[in-house]
């Protein structure tokens, strides 16, 4: 049973990135949008667009019941999330549900298992997955959490037992620490997911940040491969690539496998991700969390495999089974994506919201734009800065970062300050371009060594 009329809700570039793989199926789309976004690119390419609500997200794209209205006087029988907004939210999918209305993804009962940071490592026990030492389940009050601490050992992780993003969490270096940080972080994960819930894991001191790409119609799974997400800032992804650098074959192999015998053992439906924390040390990696939505940097697997993911969600929503073999899943090459925010580098990242007087992506062999930009286009403050994603496929990580550096000297984006300096910075750092990163790497190379912007936009 294909879908018949595709509802999108969501916007920037992963609504026209999931516009692009509807016309691709020849399913007609209907565009969900603020008043805020009425000229957004996703709105123009639509079948049809409907506005949702005011500007403020909490009053249109985080509204499910905006949505699910619109969704139905459309005529839409289906409903992809995209990435952030509903698309983990379980009561939003069983919502969607009740009003006969197919949500692409997976079943409420698994966003809502794998969702919650606890009960996900859970269920990767229960799968033989390793987990990082923490807390067995949320943590109750101040003094239950002292009582793990002391058993774990400082430093420890705070963490949110919901959403993602690196929201809530904090690093207790004492009990001191601990104490005075579980309010806060309490307070951030309530604000941010609607849930305050906490846990805890002992805090490992340089971790890689590598993830593993999966796909699974509900009985089987196959994974595309690994990403690595080691450049962060604030636990938030700046630079990703596919696959891991200086990782054993081995070890390769094991988080692959691990990735999909978790899938399989909830009955994952749709594109996922599990993602790990890997010690270089002792060449050991631990589960720590899965997400249960096509992800921001999804294309460089797409680059590297030739699998087009968000297709292939769509298609295993309208009913069709899992049309590929683990055998004939090949990885090409070598990926990376580079994340552009309006955001001033030069100026601790502050947030540049305005207008871009003119945009150009000039076509390159090997490069792919993901964006929503045109000329004219106001950046809105009201939601993530994220402007565009800057792929780059090439033969080996070396040739690959070259024709990254290369294309973003070509890039225009006027009238705003953004994050391509940045880039062009960390491309030609030795230590970037030797893999020798980790995820407080980038955070310790921006306190000593502030960059020298190459250009400003």
């Amino acid at each position: 049973m294909a879908l018949k009329k595709l509802f999108v809700a969501n916007r920037g570039e992963i609504a026209v990135r999931i516009q692009r793989a509807a016309r691709l199926l020849n399913i007609p789309t209907v565009q969900a949008y603020s008043e805020a976004d009425s000229e957004m690119m996703a709105v123009k390419m639509a079948d049809e667009a409907v506005c949702i609500g005011p500007a403020r997200a909490s009053d249109s794209y985080l509204n499910s019941a905006a949505v699910i209205s619109a969704a139905l006087a459309s005529g839409a029988d289906s409903i992809h999330p995209g990435y952030g907004f509903l698309s983990e939210n379980p009561a939003f999918v069983r919502a969607v549900s009740d009003a006969g209305l197919i949500f692409v993804g997976p079943s409420a009962e698994v966003i809502e298992r794998m969702g919650d940071k606890a009960a996900a490592r859970e269920a990767a026990t229960a799968a033989n997955i390793p987990v990082v030492p923490g807390s067995p389940g949320r943590i109750e009050t101040i003094e239950h959490a002292l009582a793990i601490a002391k058993l774990l050992g400082y430093p420890v992780m705070v963490k949110a037992a919901a959403g993602g993003g690196g929201r809530g969490i904090r690093i207790a270096q004492d009990a001191p620490d601990l104490r005075s940080l579980i309010p806060q972080a309490q307070s951030e994960a309530l604000s941010a997911f609607g849930d305050g819930g906490l846990y805890l894991e002992k805090f490992i001191r340089d971790p890689r940040h590598i993830e593993v790409q999966i796909l699974a119609d509900g009985a089987r799974a196959v994974h595309c491969f690994e990403r690595e997400c080691s450049l962060q800032r604030r636990r938030q992804k700046v630079w990703e690539e596919a696959p891991a650098t200086n990782l054993p074959a081995a070890t390769r192999a094991a988080l692959c496998e691990a990735s999909v015998r978790l899938a399989e053992s909830v009955s994952y439906k749709g594109a996922g991700t599990v993602e790990f924390i890997y010690d270089d040390a002792d060449d050991r990696f631990y589960f720590i969390e899965m997400n249960t939505r096509i992800q921001v940097e999804h294309p460089i697997t797409e680059a590297i495999t030739g699998i087009d993911l968000v297709a292939a969600m769509i298609r295993i929503a309208g009913g069709e089974p899992l049309g590929l073999r683990q055998d004939e899943i090949r990885q090409t090459g070598h990926a990376i994506e580079v994340r552009i925010n309006a955001e001033d580098p030069a100026r601790n990242f502050m947030p540049f919201p305005g207008r871009i007087s003119a945009v150009a992506f000039p076509a390159a062999d090997g490069v792919r734009v993901d964006h929503f930009l045109h000329d004219g286009y106001a950046i809105q403050p009201f939601y993530d800065s994220l402007l565009a994603k800057i792929i780059a496929h090439g033969e080996t990580r070396d040739a690959t970062i070259e024709k990254l550096d290369a294309y973003l000297a070509m890039v225009r984006i006027d009238g705003v300050k953004h994050t391509i300096p940045l880039h062009q910075a960390l491309c030609r750092d030795e230590m970037v371009r030797d893999g020798q990163v980790h995820t407080q790497w980038l955070e310790t190379w921006l306190a000593q060594a502030p960059f020298a912007p190459v250009r400003s936009g």
